[in-house]
C-alpha cells in the first residue's frame, strides 16, 4: 500500500485507530459502570475489599474467584494480585463484619464479573489491532516508545493530534494508577509512573535516574507526536535520530563528575622579581622617589648621640 502523504488526521488509517480508541474509551466507560455496580452489591460480603483493590478488572476477578467463601485461605488468588495484597485482603477478610450474599445476588454478581471480563478481553483485541497499526500511522512516536506504548499513549489521550497539543508534564502521568502498599514496603512509591515508564529507555535507566528519564522521555514524546500528527517524516527517521539523542543526554547525566586535580604548590621566588621598568616608571620614581637630600638627613652618624625627640618636645 502506498504510504499516506499528508495531514495525519486525514489519513483513513487513522481515522480507524481514532474509532478504534473512541470504542476503548467507550469500553472503559462500561467497565468503569460495572465496577461501581459490583462495589454496590458485593459491599455486604466484603465491604473493605475495595478500598484494597482499586482496579477494576482486579476487583471483578477477586470477587469471582471468593464468591460467598467466608475463609479466604481456601482461595488461591496469588496468580490474580500481588503477595503484599494477597496479605492484606486475606487478614482483613477474617475480621470483616460482611455476610454471605442471598443466591439471587450472588448470580447477578457473578454476570457483572463475566460482563467485565469480557470487556477486558475485546478491550485488548482492540488494543492490539491499533498496535499493528501504529507503524504507519505514527513512526516517529512508535521510534521513540514502541508500538505499545505508543497505541497506548493515543488511546488515553483522544487520537494523535489530541496527544501532540498535550503538554509534556501531562503525557509522562498518562495512564498513572493509584497505588496502595498497605504499609508493607519500606520503598517508597514513585510518583508519575504512566504508560512511558514501561517503555525500554527508562527500564534501561538506574533507578536513581528514571525520573530524569521520565521527564526527558516525556518532552520528547510530545515533539514526536507532532511530527507524526502532520506528517511531516513518514519514514520514522526523526523519531530514530531522537531515540539516539535521547540515550545519549541520559549517558552524558549519569557520567560521574570529574575528579578534582590536587595541584602542587608554587616553587618559592628567591628572587625578587623585576618590576615595571621604562619612561613612565622612571619619571614616576623622580616624582615621588627619596632625593639626596633626604637620604642625607635620614643617615644615622656611627658611634653618635642622636637627639632623641618624644611627642613633638
Amino acid at each position: 500500500a502506498r504510504a499516506w502523504v499528508g495531514p495525519a488526521d486525514e489519513d483513513p488509517a487513522y481515522q480507524l485507530i481514532v474509532r478504534c480508541n473512541r470504542c476503548v474509551v467507550d469500553i472503559d466507560n462500561d467497565m468503569a459502570a460495572i465496577h461501581g455496580f459490583l462495589k454496590q452489591k458485593y459491599k455486604p460480603k466484603f465491604p473493605e475489599l475495595e478500598s484494597l483493590v482499586h482496579h477494576p478488572v482486579d476487583y471483578a476477578r477477586v470477587v469471582q474467584a471468593v464468591g460467598n467463601e467466608m475463609d479466604l485461605t481456601l482461595v488461591d488468588l496469588d496468580e490474580l494480585l500481588p503477595s503484599a495484597t494477597v496479605m492484606v485482603v486475606t487478614v482483613t477478610a477474617s475480621t470483616t463484619s460482611g455476610q454471605p450474599l442471598p443466591e439471587g445476588e450472588l448470580r447477578r454478581v457473578g454476570e457483572a464479573c463475566e460482563l467485565m471480563l469480557r470487556l477486558d478481553a475485546d478491550k485488548a483485541k482492540i488494543t492490539r489491532f491499533v498496535e499493528q497499526q501504529m507503524a504507519s500511522t505514527a513512526p516517529n512516536l512508535s521510534a521513540v516508545l514502541g508500538s505499545e506504548i505508543a497505541a497506548q499513549l493515543m488511546g488515553t489521550a483522544g487520537g494523535l493530534v489530541a496527544l501532540s497539543k498535550m503538554p509534556a508534564c501531562n503525557v509522562q502521568v498518562l495512564g498513572a494508577k493509584k497505588r496502595n502498599l498497605a504499609g508493607l514496603s519500606s520503598v517508597a512509591s514513585e510518583p508519575h509512573q504512566g504508560f512511558i515508564f514501561q517503555c525500554d529507555i527508562i527500564q534501561g535507566t538506574p533507578p536513581a535516574f528514571r525520573a530524569k528519564a521520565a521527564r526527558v522521555v516525556g518532552a520528547k514524546c510530545t515533539l514526536m507526536a507532532r511530527v507524526d500528527a502532520y506528517g511531516q517524516d513518514p519514514s520514522g527517521a526523526t523519531g530514530e535520530r531522537m531515540r539516539q539523542e535521547i540515550r545519549q543526554k541520559l549517558e552524558k547525566a549519569q557520567e560521574p563528575p570529574p575528579a578534582r586535580i590536587v595541584r602542587p604548590l608554587a616553587k618559592p621566588e628567591a628572587q625578587i622579581k623585576k618590576r615595571r621598568g621604562g619612561r613612565r616608571y622612571r619619571k614616576y620614581k623622580e616624582r615621588y622617589g627619596m632625593t639626596e637630600l633626604r637620604k642625607a638627613q635620614n643617615r644615622v652618624n656611627f658611634n653618635q648621640a642622636e637627639e632623641e625627640i618624644i611627642n613633638g618636645e
